[in-house]
């Protein structure tokens, strides 16, 4: 499988759970799009999930979104 090139090659996946502000630019996110997390690009894995409105100071929470780095 992978021919000549995927030849003693392991697959590393490095990911994070990242919360970011809901006011940010790039709101909302989607399973497609890609992020940058400690200056690495990432891919965004599964559906982002919005913490929504605080019931006691009515304060936007955050956005909260896998992203992960596969390599190998």
């Amino acid at each position: 499988m992978g021919g000549d090139q995927q030849q003693a090659r392991d697959t590393v996946i490095v990911g994070w759970t990242v919360y970011a502000p809901p006011g940010h630019p790039q709101m909302p996110l989607r399973t497609t799009d890609r992020v940058v997390v400690r200056g690495v690009e990432c891919q965004i894995t599964g559906e982002p999930g919005d913490w929504g409105r605080s019931p006691f100071t009515g304060t936007r929470g955050p956005v909260q979104f896998a992203a992960d780095r596969v390599t190998g």
